[in-house]
């Protein structure tokens, strides 16, 4: 099974919905505001990624820069910028989709082709 984390709203996240819908991949949706990610979820998202952990905050959100993270990030560790991820869901880039060993971060639909068709 596919689990699509994402937030409803989000433009992206309803470009990836639909691209799962039209090509007929079952998914279990997670709505990432009302259900944030856990620490140790984003420990393993991270590491199936293969991914630097900045690659999961969602650098355009308004909490992110309200939060002047684009200069104080650099500055923190990993499990700070853990504990910050799994504090607040618009914090996380999304959408993302898991699969097995795979976790795929943001929308690139040929990258989503590649590793799901």
């Amino acid at each position: 099974m596919v689990r699509f984390i994402c937030y409803p709203k989000c433009s992206t996240c309803k470009k990836a919905m639909n691209w799962l819908e039209e090509n007929n991949i079952a998914f279990e949706l997670r709505n990432i505001k009302e259900n944030n990610p856990s620490i140790d979820e984003i420990k393993e998202w991270h590491n199936k990624s293969n991914l630097p952990l900045k690659k999961f905050f969602n650098t355009s959100g308004l909490l992110y820069k309200s939060l002047e993270l684009k200069d104080k990030l650099p500055r923190m560790n990993e499990d700070e910028q853990l504990t910050l991820l799994a504090s607040d869901g618009m914090l996380v880039k999304r959408p993302i989709l898991v699969k097995d060993d795979t976790v795929l971060v943001g929308f690139k639909e040929s990258e989503w082709a590649e590793k799901l068709l």
